[in-house]
């Protein structure tokens, strides 16, 4: 670590404490990994009654899990769950704190992403445009399409407008985290290296004199990603690619019918073979799938906006009248607000800490540039993406057919297309596989870090991880396993505790760091400027 503490090189490393509680999980874990896999290997994914009785044995512990951490209490008439409250709370204290800097620091991002700064010399293993498609592969997923027509659905149009407030103060939390996690990241033996929130909770808080504390939280982090990658970040993503394959191939009885598996088999080998190569090998593929499904996404939508253009204005209208009324959802303004929160909180992931992990990766002598990277990720995700989404559902079909109307998630995004574009189910089913693997690619990267982070660093200890994996990507598309993927999704969000917690504590130091930074750049271009005068 050099002497300012600005960057952390490779003679951090795991502590002799880690490692011994580490080898203790990698027996349980194992285990338990290894048993479900060799379990779903040995019997037919459909024989009957396999998914419902895994379900009805996890179904008890996955409700006391919910229960905790989605607990809500009740304010006026509605139901406000505290854990969205602790990342919304974290997102407007940032956004304070730091100066609006997810509006100062705008241009700044996208300069650097088109590579002004770049120095190839740098640490590092993938360039800042690299690291922002690979942790948006890992945002942007079924929850764009299918998440905001649920948002709809229950908030009406308003929900739409706390949903973009959410996703720009979100902004903010992104640029903390990811700050951190590059200047806590662990150089490895094999010049790969190492970051997200288990390096910066622990070698963070133990700056501070915090040791046992911050040990604990990049763990307890750790042990979460590695359980809940497995089903939000893979079962989840396979089964809804395979239910959108089953779609546009007749159905129940089409060719693909009862062939989960097999989709499942495809897309596991099809992933194993580009995670294996590590952040450089998603990071080739991420560079062009991502820009390109976001593309195909967003040129739909628009084409679907323009032709129902004479609802355009009367849309936006009901966005924000909608916002401030009480009318249709339960809960009045403060359920709408709830709502938009939940739905942006949810999609991009600010104040979780995974994206942290893939921007680590990036080349840069100076955290923050990734920091402001980081910034563009809510605002392509959920600004963008998802308030046109918005639009497209708003302009298709009226408000009362939206809330009332029966249909939810996907089918509602998807009939909303059609009512303009008949053919548009086939590219829309396109996209939405795609940001289903893309998905699939980023978390299998998050996993493997969190992964070797408690087991210690090899390519053996990654092909592991990698093959467990794969696995679970079959068994995704195979059965429906509510009860585990309900299990997954509570564990992510309960990362945004521990994580939030290291982020409130080490704020001052990423403020510091950002003054010095700004000074450092407004010098630069005074002299720039003072030698063009001369």
């Amino acid at each position: 670590m050099t002497r300012d503490g600005l960057h952390l090189s490779g003679n951090i490393g795991p502590s002799r404490d880690i490692d011994r509680s580490g080898s203790n999980l990698a027996s349980f874990w194992l285990r338990v990994l290894l048993m479900i896999s060799v379990a779903f290997m040995a019997v037919p994914a459909s024989a009957a009654g396999i998914d419902e009785a895994i379900n009805a044995n996890v179904q008890p512990i996955t409700d006391k899990l919910s229960a905790f951490i989605f607990y809500s209490v009740r304010i006026g008439t509605a139901d406000v769950p505290l854990i969205v409250c602790w990342l919304i709370f974290g997102a407007v204290f940032f956004t304070g704190y730091l100066g609006f800097i997810n509006v100062r620091g705008f241009k700044h991002a996208v300069n650097i992403v088109r590579g002004k700064f770049a120095d190839p010399l740098h640490e590092g293993e993938i360039s800042h445009f690299q690291a922002l498609t690979a942790a948006v592969s890992g945002t942007v997923g079924i929850g764009n399409i299918a998440g905001v027509a649920i948002t709809v659905s229950a908030g009406g149009p308003g929900a739409i407008f706390w949903l973009i407030v959410a996703g720009l103060i979100g902004m903010t939390t992104k640029f903390v985290e990811c700050t951190l996690g590059v200047k806590y990241r662990q150089k490895n033996a094999d010049g790969s290296v190492s970051g997200g929130p288990m390096y910066y909770l622990k070698h963070g808080l133990a700056k501070r004199g915090m040791t046992g504390f911050g040990k604990f939280l990049g763990m307890f982090y750790a042990i979460s990603i590695v359980i809940g990658c497995l089903g939000i970040g893979n079962m989840f993503q396979s089964n809804q690619a395979y239910v959108q394959l089953l779609q546009v191939t007749g159905g129940e009885a089409g060719a693909l019918a009862d062939k989960g598996w097999l989709v499942g088999l495809i897309l596991a080998v099809v992933v194993g073979a580009i995670v294996i190569g590590g952040i450089k090998s998603i990071a080739r593929v991420t560079v062009r799938l991502v820009p390109f499904m976001i593309l195909l996404y967003i040129i739909g939508a628009i084409i679907v906006i323009a032709m129902n253009g004479a609802r355009v204005p009367a849309a936006i209208a009901s966005i924000f009248v909608g916002a401030f009324t009480m009318k249709g959802v339960t809960g009045g303004v403060l359920g709408i607000m709830i709502i938009g929160f939940q739905r942006a909180a949810f999609s991009n992931e600010a104040g979780i800490g995974s994206a942290a992990i893939a921007h680590s990766a990036v080349k840069t002598n100076e955290p923050l540039t990734e920091g402001f990277v980081s910034l563009l990720e809510p605002f392509i995700d959920t600004v963008v993406i998802c308030t046109l989404t918005g639009l497209v559902l708003l302009t298709a079909f009226p408000t009362d057919y939206l809330m009332g109307g029966g249909v939810a998630g996907i089918e509602l995004t998807s009939s909303a297309f059609e009512n303009s574009i008949p053919w548009s189910p086939v590219p829309l089913s396109f996209a939405a596989i795609m940001f289903a693997f893309s998905t699939m690619l980023a978390w299998a990267y998050y996993g493997t870090k969190a992964w070797t982070y408690i087991f210690g660093q090899s390519k053996n200890k990654e092909r592991v991880f990698s093959f467990i994996f794969c696995i679970f990507i079959v068994i995704g598309a195979a059965v429906k396993l509510e009860a585990i993927l309900d299990f997954a999704d509570a564990l992510i969000f309960v990362m945004a505790i521990p994580n939030l917690i290291g982020l409130y504590i080490m704020a001052p130091e990423v403020k510091a760091d950002l003054k010095v930074y700004w000074d450092a750049k407004d010098k630069a271009q005074k002299i720039a400027r003072e030698n063009t005068a001369a």
